[in-house]
């Protein structure tokens, strides 16, 4: 309630600082190259990755470089995987909802998510964003039906260098809220999982936005999603 109280006293202010924070931020190109390929050798993996600017690799300039690319990379040294990008700068859980609508039916080994940031800084509400996120889990099994599901937390806001305050407190303390939900209703689940985003935030690391991740933090993502998969894929113990 004292959130809400906030915001609301606070919204002509927060209003500006995030109007000017979305049109610098959102200067930056999705990274280039192909959005699907075949690399690596081993028992095959098909890999989805779902999801707004930082699944599309916006901050560097290849997708090499970028969560799509450097996961498949890794992954390629157990397996031979086929992976697919899906992913808009901008988009939402409901976008993305919306985007899948018309979408066949196509099984996929895993599925990765990275949504969040775009709910949050378009104030979407949480109860809605929660059954947004519940609609979003169905719809991912009934179309891909893969046997593991990740989703990327929603990063710490709050400690993005490129907010101003009090929009980098007040969009920090929503993100933890949205997190600590995810979180929460993923517990427990035997092929859905929460992967935290508590990579280091090095301003140095990020790129020229102060908003994107750069070619770094990519890296520690992927290896991150990597060895989660490798570590949770059911064939693995007798594949090493």
């Amino acid at each position: 309630m004292l959130d809400f109280t906030l915001r609301l006293a606070l919204s002509p202010v927060l209003l500006t600082q995030a109007i000017g924070v979305r049109a610098r931020a959102l200067q930056l190109p999705e990274a280039a190259g192909p959005r699907e390929g075949t690399i690596g050798s081993g028992p095959e993996l098909s890999l989805l990755i779902l999801g707004d600017s930082s699944a599309a690799g916006v901050g560097v300039d290849h997708q090499d470089q970028a969560l799509a690319g450097q996961l498949a990379a890794q992954l390629s040294q157990d397996f031979t995987v086929k992976w697919q990008l899906v992913a808009k700068t901008g988009a939402t859980t409901a976008s993305t909802l919306k985007a899948l609508k018309d979408q066949a039916h196509a099984p996929v080994d895993v599925v990765v998510t990275a949504l969040g940031v775009n709910d949050v800084t378009h104030a979407v509400p949480f109860g809605r964003w929660q059954s947004q996120q519940q609609v979003l889990r169905k719809r991912i099994d009934q179309l891909f039906a893969p046997r593991l599901l990740y989703m990327s937390g929603v990063p710490p806001l709050g400690l993005f260098p490129v907010l101003p305050q009090p929009l980098r407190w007040t969009l920090g303390r929503q993100a933890a809220r949205f997190d600590q939900a995810l979180a929460k209703s993923l517990h427990g689940e035997t092929h859905r999982h929460h992967i935290p985003f508590d990579l280091p935030l090095d301003p140095a690391q990020m790129a020229i936005d102060g908003f994107h991740p750069g070619p770094q933090i990519y890296a520690q993502w992927a290896k991150e999603m990597a060895s989660r998969i490798i570590t949770d894929w059911p064939d693995m113990s007798h594949h090493r």
